[in-house]
């Protein structure tokens, strides 16, 4: 007769970006971790709920427990990181947008007067017209320049994912 040992589990529920679900999915196992499976909440798009499970009498439980933490800290700042690229670039992409639409309706007041200051008209339409276009090129460039910027920050963020993992993966050895 085969023997099974009894093995309790210790299980945990976390709700990820979409992006992101390889690397907890990769990270968690060197933790302890295993995947029990993956399904997408109601509650946000582009978010994944993912279960694991693992032993719980698994050694060095505390020290893996603190690398958990950091691993998790980790991967939050390249989110942050990731969100940067474009904020800036929408909060100014929108600035102009919305000034673009102050100078058209100022434009449209002035045609709709009576009697039609056509002159102002033309002089107001155009930085609106400008204030519509701009934003697309503005948004691109600075969001062009702070990925520059960021990238080198997020590739260091997965250099220490990796370490952490790899001491991790050599606590569970």
């Amino acid at each position: 007769m085969s023997e099974k040992n009894f093995i309790g589990y210790e299980y945990k529920d976390i709700s990820v970006k979409q992006e992101m679900e390889s690397v907890y999915a990769d990270g968690y196992e060197n933790f302890g971790w295993s995947l029990e499976g993956t399904s997408s909440p109601a509650t946000g798009i582009g978010t994944v709920s993912m279960k694991f499970k693992r032993d719980r009498k698994i050694g060095n439980k505390a020290e893996l427990t603190r690398m958990e933490r950091q691993f998790d800290s980790n991967v939050e700042q390249i989110n942050s990181l990731e969100a940067s690229k474009s904020v800036k670039a929408s909060v100014v992409a929108y600035s102009l947008g919305i000034i673009g639409s102050a100078f058209m309706a100022g434009s449209v007041f002035a045609v709709t007067h009576q009697p039609p200051m056509v002159a102002l008209c033309i002089i107001l339409a155009i930085p609106g017209f400008i204030g519509w276009i701009l934003p697309y090129f503005s948004y691109r460039a600075i969001r062009k320049n702070k990925t520059i910027q960021v990238t080198p920050l997020i590739e260091q963020k997965y250099d220490e994912i990796y370490q952490i993992c790899q001491k991790a993966n050599e606590l569970l050895n």
